[in-house]
């Protein structure tokens, strides 16, 4: 998921009876007279990137502690908690949407904790992609979740499995 699409996922959008949950907003910053500008759309920016996926257990579990945490934040700020974003799901403990910016410098952070490689938010994609390869998912499948508009934007067999021998993600039948 791009971090436009992760930042833009409203409560309304997620499905805990059908465990679903769609992409179809996007939060974004750009820069305009040397100034940011937060850019908040009711659609992704392609008809590709508009799409549903399935909701697993961990993330459900993370939401729904994630929607806890924010109403116990609403009652600790009271009057000072924004009300603008209430149905975002990335808001700070005092209501405010997330930044991008933030978004990105958090998982730099996570990385290095956990010793990981380091990569950009936006490489979560790909790899998710070749998880979902070693997994045997078809390929129009793996196309679809991070929402390519066609097979050859999305990693190719080949990429996919140097990176997935270089993760030892493959264990030996």
């Amino acid at each position: 998921m791009r971090r436009s699409e992760a930042l833009g996922i409203k409560w309304d959008i997620i499905d805990f009876e059908q465990k679903t949950i769609s992409v179809n907003h996007v939060v974004t910053d750009a820069y305009i007279d040397s100034h940011i500008v937060r850019v908040i759309k009711d659609k992704t920016n392609t008809k590709f990137s508009t799409r549903t996926l399935p909701l697993v257990s961990p993330f459900e579990s993370a939401l729904l502690k994630l929607k806890e945490q924010q109403k116990k934040d609403m009652r600790l700020c009271g009057k000072s908690y924004s009300k603008d974003y209430l149905e975002y799901i990335n808001r700070d403990s005092i209501g405010e949407l997330m930044k991008p910016g933030l978004l990105s410098q958090h998982f730099k952070i996570i990385i290095k904790k956990h010793g990981l490689k380091d990569i950009r938010f936006h490489d979560l994609k790909h790899s998710c992609a070749s998880l979902l390869y070693a997994n045997e998912v078809d390929l129009k499948a793996i196309q679809e979740w991070p929402g390519h508009s066609n097979i050859t934007t999305t990693p190719t067999p080949i990429h996919i499995l140097t990176s997935v021998k270089k993760c030892n993600l493959l264990t030996p039948l």
